[in-house]
């Protein structure tokens, strides 16, 4: 009978709280020679191999990996699976790339099969980035969020995700009405949130698609099932926020549109974010609301850089997003990178630990998921990611140079991508492996 204690040695990096950007921070363990120990998915112990070795059960399966990192799995906190087929799509900034690119993608996702096919490869694809749990878009189609949720429990894995609303200023393929998407959502919810490892999102595309009803209707369903996610966008884009103003004329601000209809709670997550003022900031963290910070869209569609440091300041949840497929990859690695230099273009910092930390701890935290995933405390579920440190030539010379810890991930992070996850563990089992 094979163990059910897996245990995996490695360098192992988690951190317990936000690092900010101390370089000398208490909140991050590492163990150059470690093991992470597993039981039925869960972990029960971590720990220097020095000390573990001899006290290890006595029918634990150990896998090695020299000359690699274990870390938690990458938390993507915004991203669109129906977007994958359209990726590095150019030439346009927001409003005129929804119009040119994504709405005719999303039409073909009424046909569950197309949106199953998709789905896989899509999963396939954050899996071998290293991304073990997304907050995600389907599209007004209920069967593509259907199939999403058939593909991610097939794997067992954490994924949140929902069926868009939109009911004005798009195709009329794309169109729904308040009602169905009440009705479809409410059915959706009962079938999927809750199941297993799956959770679900209430999804307003963004306020011009929802009529004043509709957003009325999801503040509906947000307080009947209150455990629920809240998922859209806000101030991308400079045409996106004076066309809100123009269609919500009574509202302070783009964001007050969903504090009017009570969309603004914890579990809710509003990809972007740039143009926001010190009040927006202020109203997202008293009600708990998070930020999901997508560099690769912001500057791929260029719609502006997101200041991470006033957000942080002003105490509201932060997370990494790639935004496939107005991002351009999958890989939360290069969106530290880009992050990184966002960061830098508004003249403040980013450090290598607090860049992680987003990725990980800090997108469970955003996600009110921190009790089950984000860091390798005892209890938690076994998601981690193995990282080659000789993956590349490269990174190989590069790491023989560093002087520190930080110096060693700063240079992983800046010169990683896929081809440095070499796993991907899903409740302690590889869901991804070179």
């Amino acid at each position: 009978m094979k163990s059910v204690y897996l245990a995996f040695r490695a360098a192992v990096l988690h951190f317990l709280d936000d690092p900010d950007n101390d370089l000398e921070s208490p909140h991050l363990e590492y163990f150059p020679d470690g093991i992470l120990l597993t039981h039925q998915g869960y972990i029960v112990e971590l720990g220097a191999a020095e000390q573990m070795l001899a006290s290890l059960p006595a029918d634990c399966e150990l896998i090695h990996y020299p000359d690699h990192l274990l870390i938690p799995g990458l938390i993507d906190t915004h991203i669109h699976y129906p977007q994958t087929d359209m990726i590095a799509a150019y030439g346009e900034q927001l409003l005129q790339w929804l119009e040119t690119y994504t709405f005719p993608t999303e039409r073909q996702f009424a046909d569950k099969a197309h949106a199953r096919e998709v789905a896989e490869f899509f999963l396939d694809e954050l899996l071998r980035n290293g991304t073990t749990t997304a907050l995600v878009f389907g599209t007004v189609h209920p069967a593509s969020v259907e199939a999403f949720f058939e593909a991610a429990e097939a794997r067992n894995l954490r994924m949140i995700a929902g069926k868009v609303l939109m009911d004005r200023h798009c195709p009329a393929y794309l169109q729904d009405t308040p009602e169905t998407a009440y009705t479809d959502s409410k059915t959706l919810i009962e079938k999927w949130h809750g199941r297993g490892r799956l959770s679900y999102a209430v999804t307003p595309r963004f306020a011009p698609t929802s009529s004043r009803e509709q957003l009325a209707k999801a503040g509906e369903l947000l307080t009947e099932y209150p455990d629920v996610y809240l998922h859209t966008h806000v101030a991308e884009n400079h045409a996106e926020v004076a066309w809100v103003a123009d269609l919500f004329p009574e509202s302070r601000s783009y964001l007050d549109v969903y504090q009017q209809y009570g969309l603004l709670r914890p579990r809710a997550v509003l990809a972007h974010c740039i143009h926001l003022d010190a009040e927006d900031r202020a109203c997202m963290a008293t009600t708990g609301t998070a930020a999901a910070f997508c560099p690769s869209s912001n500057l791929f569609i260029g719609s502006g850089l997101f200041d991470l440091h006033l957000t942080k300041e002003a105490d509201v949840r932060v997370g990494l997003g790639t935004d496939v497929g107005g991002g351009n990859y999958f890989s939360l690695l290069r969106g530290i990178n880009d992050a990184y230099k966002i960061t830098q273009l508004l003249g403040k910092k980013l450090s290598a630990f607090q860049a992680l930390y987003l990725a990980t701890l800090g997108g469970a935290k955003a996600l009110y998921l921190d009790d089950k995933i984000g860091n390798f405390a005892v209890g938690k579920e076994a998601d981690f990611v193995v990282l080659n440190l000789k993956a590349t030539p490269l990174l190989t010379r590069r790491l023989q140079h560093c002087q520190s810890l930080h110096d060693q991930l700063f240079a992983i992070l800046m010169l990683g991508d896929d081809r440095l996850v070499t796993a991907s563990y899903v409740m302690g089992k590889a869901a991804f492996k070179v």
